[in-house]
């Protein structure tokens, strides 16, 4: 089977509203992510290592929504949207720690197993709320101002391709915001250093 080719642009900016104003025009109704800490970012290259490990041992599904995740070096946590029958649920997957927060009232433990600890919600305002109270935010990125969340299967897809070529030495790859659709995807990167500039980086289909 023949893949098809794939175009790549960049673009910098020294200004984050025209960073994001551009981000936001090219994104237009595709699902997004956007980093809960818009000065810290979320390190996309050590999300895509824990994106292709959750996947390998069966803690995601190709077919899942990514509401929130969580993605750092050593540990890593996401609320996804998943198909449960006849309805939608909302998963919080995060790390098993010896002291965890609190049993959320609004959720059931799934599973609680060496490493990993899941509840399921039926609402996601409460699985949210959770991920933010056992992550506390930091490096985290959560779906917003979209209809609705990227599919995991986008996200692994685009950001194979994104990271198969360098991105250059100089460019940081804190993700400001990211969005992920089934023809492409783009992402905007805080800048490396105080007075650098914004990095957008977009992949798609080359039609």
């Amino acid at each position: 089977m023949t893949l098809p080719a794939t175009s790549r642009q960049t673009r910098t900016f020294d200004d984050r509203a025209d960073a994001l104003a551009h981000f936001f025009l090219r994104a237009g109704e595709a699902p997004r992510l956007l980093a809960y800490d818009d000065a810290a970012g979320c390190p996309l290259d050590q999300a895509l290592a824990a994106l292709e490990w959750t996947a390998a041992v069966g803690i995601l599904s190709e077919d899942d929504l990514i509401h929130a995740a969580r993605m750092g070096a050593e540990a890593a946590a996401a609320v996804v949207e998943r198909k449960d029958g006849d309805q939608r649920v909302f998963i919080y997957f995060g790390p098993r720690m010896d002291a965890p927060p609190a049993d959320p009232y609004e959720g059931t433990l799934l599973y609680d197993e060496p490493g990993v600890r899941a509840y399921i919600f039926a609402q996601r305002v409460h699985a949210i709320a959770h991920f933010l109270r056992a992550t506390h935010g930091v490096g985290a990125v959560i779906s917003m101002l979209g209809r609705r969340a990227p599919g995991l299967r986008h996200i692994r897809r685009w950001l194979q391709t994104l990271f198969s070529e360098p991105l250059g030495a100089a460019r940081s790859t804190q993700l400001l915001a990211g969005w992920f659709a089934t023809g492409g995807a783009g992402v905007l990167f805080l800048p490396a250093q105080p007075g650098a500039p914004y990095s957008y980086h977009e992949v798609g289909i080359d039609i």
